[in-house]
């Protein structure tokens, strides 16, 4: 068994764990503790490993052990290959247990904070034989993940391309703009966001769909976008604003019962792009019934998945 001339039959999970813990930890010792090998061992099987490839994957120095561009390759394929190899140690104990299918679920930060806690607490209740494994993305990553089949399912914010994806539509959201308690922009009628683009801004990382919207409506505006802080989570995004460093654009749905805890304000804006449409995807040309039953379960228009309010604090 071959590819690309070398003997695949001679790369042992044993020698491929070997190498990545060498990668991860830069010490041969460190990596044939972990192994469970004798260093003497561990030594000679990962000069094994590099005569099967033909290439060196490390350089020995005194302080330990290196990568090389080689090593690098080797190690981001091995890790995956070993995170495959645990996925399927754990689907098989699953089916042991009566789970006769997972799916991968990729989903924006949006849809998990407003629509799918309840949808997949209810789906996992009417079919206790399917596991849906969920992944948070930004929602420009989300398609990525379904092209590269990372992902079975994914939904995000309409906005990034969907070639070679079947869509369909999932949920509405509105975006409002979140600011500290008594801000001269306190108010109830909706407001331009142009209007406060003099301000500091709290956003989530790269690639999330309202730092998007937000960006491309100050490039509109002929205006600087003052991106101060990037944060992973609403609730951060919140207690930043609430600190004074800044407004944000959160989805209403999520961002109230957050702003009530925390005593803040918030405005809707008036701006077309904050009505947004969040989509339901899969890749084109794959058929299968237990990831379409999900789609269908998924957009049923009886669906009345609202996000749960948190307990006043």
């Amino acid at each position: 068994m071959a590819a690309g001339g070398y003997n695949l039959a001679r790369f042992d999970l044993v020698s491929i764990r070997l190498a990545v813990a060498c990668a991860q930890s830069g010490s041969l010792t460190a990596a044939a503790r972990e192994a469970h090998l004798a260093l003497a061992a561990a030594s000679r099987r990962l000069r094994e490993l590099e005569d099967a490839l033909g290439e060196t994957l490390f350089e020995r120095h005194a302080r330990g052990v290196a990568p090389t561009e080689a090593g690098r390759v080797f190690v981001k394929h091995g890790l995956a290959l070993l995170q495959t190899i645990e996925q399927l140690g754990g689907e098989l104990a699953d089916m042991r247990q009566g789970i006769a299918r997972h799916i991968r679920l990729a989903a924006s930060t949006a849809a998990i904070n407003q629509f799918l806690p309840p949808l997949l607490a209810r789906y996992a209740r009417i079919q206790p034989q399917v596991r849906i494994e969920l992944e948070e993305q930004v929602s420009d990553a989300v398609p990525m993940a379904l092209r590269e089949g990372r992902a079975d399912v994914g939904v995000f914010v309409e906005g990034p391309g969907v070639d070679g994806l079947a869509t369909h539509v999932f949920r509405h959201d509105e975006l409002v703009l979140v600011l500290p308690r008594k801000h001269r922009f306190a108010g109830k009628l909706p407001l331009p966001f142009a209007d406060a683009l003099d301000e500091d801004w709290i956003s989530l990382n790269t690639g999330a769909a309202m730092l998007q919207k937000q960006q491309k409506a100050a490039l509109a505006a002929n205006k600087a976008f003052r991106l101060r802080m990037q944060v992973r989570s609403f609730d951060a995004v919140c207690h930043l604003v609430a600190s004074g460093l800044g407004l944000a654009i959160l989805p209403k749905a999520a961002a109230l019962p957050i702003v009530e805890a925390m005593k803040l304000d918030w405005r809707p804006l008036a701006d077309e792009w904050a009505k947004r449409r969040m989509l339901v995807a899969t890749a084109q040309g794959k058929s299968d019934p237990a990831v379409e039953a999900f789609v269908a379960f998924l957009v049923e228009p009886s669906q009345n998945a609202k996000p749960p309010r948190r307990k006043k604090q």
